[in-house]
Formats: structure tokens, C-alpha cells, sequence
């Protein structure tokens, strides 16, 4: 998992300038899944949707540093009923629920509190990358085991990621890559001891430590090539102005836009991605770390091979969002256009032959994954649980006539300014998305109005429909289709379907007879204790 890796920032995606040779081995390897959503456009709650397989409305992590509870079953849990372990090296993005926790009585230390803790993976290293620091102290209170390894490499100070991985050294004066403008500038940082050579020579010593034993999964979960945009020499100059692709956005969305969609064109960040500096300078600095990503992904696929890993190891390769990049006047990601909500899905199966190098356009949600995953293991997905659907009969040139019609997304922005700045209550501040084969819909709470795009005709989202008669019927259709997964059984999750139809016959089986007249009516092994010779009632005081 890459961070905020665009859906169209692969050359096998389409991008006219950016080669990403690693990627591509992979496509062709495998299976490209080119219309892949995720549950929530941003960081947090997509990435809880990744490894519960459950809906942002169903897990309830909405946004970024909100607890997942402490009930929800994620993948680790579903893997290791299959004799598979479920580790981690990188980011999770996860907050515990630690007044949850205490509830319970669920000790930190012991193994379920620590995997309870860490969103059920066990930690080879949890590096969620982001080791920021102001005058309230540390974004991250975790250790930061980057920080220990720069300083073992002597890099010096309280803080090298801030002051080395993600700043430049200009004429003696630290340049910081918080600060856009000195995203062209290289990272005061030795390449191979960037974050990204780093985390891949850590999965590289977890495949190593791990050729023995019994199967795992790894989630080797890269920061990159999220902000702060500066990348390493020779990756800060790779690229210029003159190879960024022409942006989407036009001064018609502008004109009257969708409230919401108002108030996060003026934020601080859609604002600066309006400018064409900005975008000129950040651009190529985002392509260098991906190109940065794809080098290393080339490393760590050459040691598999080398390894003879490459034989029975599935690889998956997605993102937890996109990023607008100054597309429809935004920065961030936050909504809905494809920019945002649309990632890059890359599976290679060793068993799959017949597939190799195929697309898939069907539409296809993060929540696929956890029932892929239990499917591939020889599991029984358990669909009262997990609500995505297994990817393998894509995988395996099997029928997908049944697939689904369409894919949801959520954005619960109650803890932004944009929320407070509209006015809403927090339990308003919610956005839902609807998208099918032609259309991208968007509710929102708080009595807005929707937004419609209709990519047939428009596949740069650039008209919004939503106030336009003529498509009225199509809007019904969309809200039709909310409708239709909002009444989805998201909450009985600890009974199966089989349980509930085998729980049919108990009854009888017990001894329950509701509404029975006459015991005729049942088989005599359903009735035999209930009739024949009563029991003498004894006397009293006996």
C-alpha cells in the first residue's frame, strides 16, 4: 500500500510521462483492476475499510485518528483461524479504543490487547511516518523507529525525520518540506536512507526472517508518496513542469458549485493547488517519490524472485486514496472525483495463468480484499461479516455475471473547519457516493443538494448535474441505490445465515412447542417426553 498513490499515476494507468517499469511488471504479472474505489477518501477510515472489509458506517472509524471499537473483527482475526499469521511494516493509521479497552479489561501487554492495538496485526515495525512535531509536542507519540535508525546512521538531533528525510539544506539554512516551495529541492538525506529504501529493507529482513514456519501476510504499508512532497537526489529533479499532465479543472466549477464542494475549493489547500506555481513545483516532487516507490517495489520483487518467494506469495498492490493535485481546484484529497476516491489495484496470483496481464472494469471496492484474502487462504468467507465480495473468479476466468452494479464511498468531515464553517452539526457532516459504469453521485446530510457527474459524457467530472432536470430519473436511480445498501445487514455480525436457517428446527428439538394444539401433530420422538403417565404430585410437607 502506497499512500495517496493516484490511480493514474502508473504508465500501465496511462500516464503519458511518468514510467513506472516495477508497476507495470506487475500488471502484466497479474490482474489491473481499473475502476477500484475505496470506502472513505481519506487516510483513516479508508484504511480500517482495507482491513476489516466492513463500511465506514459499519466499523464507525471515520475519519482519521477515530478509535476503531474494540468488537471489530479484522483481517488478522479472520487469517489466523486459517493458520496464518497477520503481520505489519509500516502505516495503519490505526487509533485503539482505549476506553474500550479498559471496559473490558483488556490488558495492553498481552497478546489480544496488543493486537486489539494495533488494528490485529502483529508489529514487525509500525511506522505510520508522520513524526511531525509543534509546540503541543508530536503528531505520533509512538516510538519512531525510522527516527532510531537515522540516528544510528548519524543523523543528528531530536528529530531527523523532520530535520533530514523532509527538508533541504539550502545555503546552510534548513528548508523544510512542510513549505511547498521547496518541494524541487532534494531531501537532506542520503537516498538509501530515505523512508522508502528504509521500509523496503525491512520487508526485504521480514521475507528473510520469515522463509520458514507457517504462512503470514505481510502489509508493507510505504508513508510514501504522501506529503510532505520532497523526495532525495537524483528523484527531486527527474522531472519538470513541461512532463505534468494538463490539469482537470475548469471555471465553470467555480460557477455556483455544491456547497461542500465550495468549501473545500477555499480551503488553505485547494487554494494553493489553484496556483499554477504550486502546482508546477509539487507535481514533479510527487512523481520523483513515485518513481522513488517504483524503483524499490523493482527491489523488492527481484528479491522474491531471487528468493524463490514469487512461487506461492500473492501480491497485492492499491493505495488508501488518491490525490486532486490541483485537479477541480482542489488539493488532498477529501471528495469524490476520481482523482480522490479511485486507487491503483494490481493483483498477481502465482496460480492464475490464464489472467496474466488482463484489466478488470468492473467496479470493484477496498472491501474486496479481506474476502479475497480468507478465499485465497481456503477459508469460507463469512458474509455476515465481511461485506465486499471475493476478487478470485476474476483472478480465475471464472463467470462475474452477478457482479455489482455499483460502488459506495463515505466522507464524514465533522472534525474540519469546512463542517463548522456550513454551520452543520456533526452528525451532518456526512457525504455519500454513489458510482456505476456511467455516473458519480454524491449525497450530502444537512439538506444540500446532490452532486451528478455523468462520465459518458463528461469524463473529466467537470459538469455537475445535480440541479438538472433532465436527469431527475437518473438522480431517483441513485438514491434508489443508497437506498439499497443502507438497508444492507451491517450489524449481525455474530450469527451466520447457516446458523439462523439450522436454528429453524430447534424447537422441537428442545422441547418448544409455540402455538401447538394437539401433540398428534409431531413425530412421537418431538412429543414423548411431554406425554404418557404423569407423576404423582407429592404430599405436602414432604
Amino acid at each position: 500500500m502506497y499512500d495517496q498513490l493516484r490511480h493514474d499515476y502508473l504508465s500501465c494507468a496511462g500516464h503519458k510521462t511518468l514510467h513506472t517499469p516495477n508497476m507495470d511488471r506487475l500488471a502484466a504479472m497479474g490482474v489491473r483492476f481499473a475502476n477500484t474505489y475505496v470506502q472513505s477518501p481519506v487516510c483513516g477510515a479508508s484504511r480500517m475499510s482495507f482491513y476489516t472489509g466492513r463500511y465506514v458506517s459499519s466499523h464507525g472509524a471515520a475519519w482519521n485518528n477515530f478509535p476503531l471499537k474494540v468488537g471489530e473483527q479484522t483481517l488478522g482475526d479472520h487469517l489466523r483461524k486459517l493458520g496464518v499469521n497477520s503481520w505489519l511494516i509500516g502505516k495503519t493509521h490505526m487509533k485503539a479504543d482505549a476506553e474500550g479497552m479498559d471496559r473490558l479489561g483488556i490488558s495492553r501487554d498481552s497478546v489480544i490487547g496488543a493486537r486489539v492495538s494495533e488494528c490485529g496485526f502483529d508489529i514487525f515495525e509500525r511506522d505510520d511516518g508522520l513524526w511531525s512535531d509543534g509546540p503541543s509536542g508530536f503528531y505520533d507519540e509512538k516510538r519512531s523507529p525510522y527516527n532510531e535508525y537515522l540516528r544510528s546512521k548519524g543523523y543528528e538531533g531530536d528529530n531527523p525525520w523532520r530535520d533530514y528525510a523532509n527538508a533541504a539544506d539550502d545555503g546552510g539554512q534548513m528548508a523544510s518540506g512542510w513549505f511547498m516551495r521547496h518541494a524541487s529541492k532534494p531531501a537532506n538525506i542520503a537516498e538509501e536512507d530515505s523512508e522508502t529504501p528504509y521500509l523496503t529493507s525491512r520487508i526485504i529482513d521480514f521475507i528473510d526472517e520469515h522463509k520458514d514456519g507457517p504462512p503470514w501476510l505481510c502489509h508493507a504499508s510505504f508513508i510514501k508518496p504522501h506529503w510532505p512532497y520532497i523526495v532525495p537526489a537524483p528523484y527531486h529533479d527527474m522531472y519538470g513542469h513541461n512532463q505534468i499532465q494538463p490539469v482537470n479543472r475548469d471555471a465553470s466549477e467555480r460557477v455556483d458549485p455544491h456547497p461542500v464542494y465550495s468549501q473545500f475549493q477555499n480551503n488553505v489547500i485547494g487554494q494553493a493547488f489553484s496556483k499554477d506555481e504550486v502546482r508546477q513545483t509539487v507535481i514533479p516532487a510527487y512523481m520523483g517519490l513515485i518513481k522513488q516507490c517504483d524503483d524499490q517495489l523493482g527491489r523488492l520483487l527481484d528479491h522474491l524472485e531471487e528468493s524463490g518467494r514469487m512461487e506461492d506469495t500473492m501480491i497485492v498492490l492499491t493505495s488508501d486514496h488518491g490525490d486532486y493535485m490541483g485537479d477541480h481546484w482542489l488539493g488532498e484529497k477529501d471528495l469524490f472525483h476520481e482523482p480522490s476516491v479511485k486507487v491503483p489495484l494490481i493483483i498477481y496470483d502465482p496460480e492464475a495463468d490464464t489472467t496474466r496481464g488482463t484489466v478488470v472494469k468492473d467496479l470493484v471496492e477496498s472491501v474486496d480484499l479481506v474476502p479475497t484474502f480468507v478465499e485465497a487462504m481456503g477459508g469460507e468467507v463469512p458474509s455476515n461479516i465481511l461485506e465486499g465480495r471475493s476478487l478470485l473468479p476474476f483472478l480465475q476466468g471464472k463467470s462475474t455475471a452477478d457482479w455489482r452494479e455499483f460502488a459506495i464511498s463515505e466522507y464524514d468531515y465533522s472534525a474540519t473547519p469546512m463542517c463548522a464553517n456550513l454551520g452543520l452539526m456533526p452528525k451532518d457532516a456526512r457525504l455519500f457516493m454513489v458510482a456505476t459504469d456511467r455516473y458519480t453521485f454524491m449525497h450530502a446530510e444537512g439538506g444540500f443538494r446532490p452532486m451528478l457527474f455523468d462520465r459518458k459524457v463528461d469524463p473529466g467530472e467537470l459538469n455537475d448535474l445535480g440541479q438538472s432536470e433532465a436527469y431527475r430519473a437518473v438522480i431517483a436511480e441513485m438514491y434508489d441505490h443508497l437506498g439499497q445498501w443502507s438497508r444492507r445487514m451491517s450489524q449481525r455480525t455474530t450469527i451466520s445465515d447457516a446458523e439462523i436457517e439450522a436454528k429453524r428446527s430447534e424447537p422441537e428439538n428442545v422441547g418448544i412447542f409455540i402455538g401447538a394444539f394437539d401433540e398428534s401433530e409431531f413425530e412421537t420422538k418431538f412429543t414423548e417426553k411431554l406425554t404418557g403417565t404423569s407423576k404423582p404430585r407429592p404430599k405436602n410437607g414432604t
